[in-house]
């Protein structure tokens, strides 16, 4: 059983996704044209943000986000430990000096408390994660921006879907970044991301910083980036938009149902969703003791499951230069140790779900 099985996810889709591929063919016209400015305004609406803009990655969304509303170099950005390396990395694209904070060990969103600990005279902005589709804190997080004047990001590549107060998780910031890698809650079939923001003219500087800083053609107003969002992918992405409500409900369904199942083992645990949240759950993660033992179980049985994410970004090699040893983040280091995501995609069948959990309930036990 694969973790993500995308191709019965997009299969009653085919029809439709082959149509937008072929009326991009027939147009000759593959960047920046009418299919990006079309899936553009379908995002803003989706999302209740004016300014909405595709873009190559969701890596590429971060670092645009950050350097569209002001990250300048040498500025810190203060980040969680526990999240995909991109994040980090994203910060440092804009010359800018990643500083770590510990999570929430029981939704695995960055601590406010300790996120405005790093807070110092040089910092300029927070980034917000909502790691497996749940929602940080925005609330406490928005109130520690507030009160030290940094600007407020979203890294919303897992939570396309979620909402904070009923607000859409990308419209809860100062500004957010997607991504649409094809395991996304909304995927495309290759790289995508896209920017969104209540200011318009964050947009404007993300728009014209993906295209080269030009503002106009050949008028180069900064050095900018090459991550226009393709053609193709934005068409696809607007036929997929149209259906994310009904894979959102799906999600939920299966993630009540795998709560209430694994409800039963000894020693299981799942993450708590805060209360003003509703979550978009593109992962189903859980927290198992000795979890490379039941992880070697699960493959052996079948089960396709996989860790999100075995290092916390201060232990990778990479980030030798950020001085931080083992143990400054305990939270953090405990999550890395012990979570454990499985088999979940809008098409998973009940059966499939009860044989992942009784696989589950093996493993742990033996």
């Amino acid at each position: 059983m694969p973790l993500v099985d995308l191709a019965s996810a997009d299969a009653d889709l085919r029809r439709r996704l082959t149509a937008a591929f072929e009326r991009v063919l027939r147009s000759g016209h593959y960047v920046a044209g009418a299919e990006a400015a079309r899936f553009e305004e379908a995002l803003s609406a989706r999302l209740g943000v004016p300014g909405a803009v595709g873009v190559a990655s969701g890596t590429a969304a971060v670092a645009l986000a950050l350097r569209g509303a002001g990250v300048r170099p040498g500025d810190e950005v203060i980040l969680p430990a526990n999240t995909f390396f991109a994040t980090l990395e994203a910060v440092l694209w804009c010359g800018a000096v990643p500083v770590l904070a510990d999570v929430d060990p029981e939704s695995a969103g960055i601590d406010p408390l300790a996120a405005e600990a790093a807070v110092t005279a040089r910092t300029s902005a927070l980034i917000a994660v909502h790691l497996y589709g749940i929602p940080a804190d925005m609330d406490r997080l928005r109130a520690v921006a507030e009160r030290h004047r940094l600007i407020l990001v979203e890294d919303a590549a897992q939570a396309m879907g979620a909402t904070w107060r009923g607000t859409s998780i990308g419209a809860t910031a100062d500004v957010a970044a997607h991504s649409f890698f094809p395991t996304k809650n909304l995927g495309a079939l290759g790289e995508a991301g896209a920017v969104t923001t209540g200011d318009v003219t964050i947009a404007e500087r993300v728009r014209a910083l993906a295209n080269h800083g030009q503002s106009t053609k050949n008028l180069h107003l900064e050095v900018g980036f090459n991550e226009r969002i393709d053609e193709l992918q934005a068409a696809l992405l607007t036929v997929k938009l149209e259906r994310l409500d009904l894979d959102l409900a799906r999600r939920r369904r299966l993630a009540e149902a795998y709560a209430a199942l694994i409800a039963g083992i000894a020693g299981v645990t799942t993450f708590s969703v805060p209360e003003p949240a509703e979550p978009a759950y593109h992962l189903f993660v859980i927290r198992v003791p000795a979890r490379d033992a039941v992880l070697g179980a699960l493959l052996r049985r079948g089960i396709g499951a996989a860790v999100h994410y075995p290092t916390p970004l201060h232990l990778q090699p990479a980030c030798h230069f950020l001085g931080q040893p083992a143990g400054a983040f305990p939270a953090a280091e405990a999550l890395a140790s012990s979570v454990l995501s499985l088999p979940f995609f809008p098409t998973l069948s009940r059966q499939q779900l009860e044989r992942t959990v009784s696989a589950l309930a093996e493993a742990v036990s033996g």
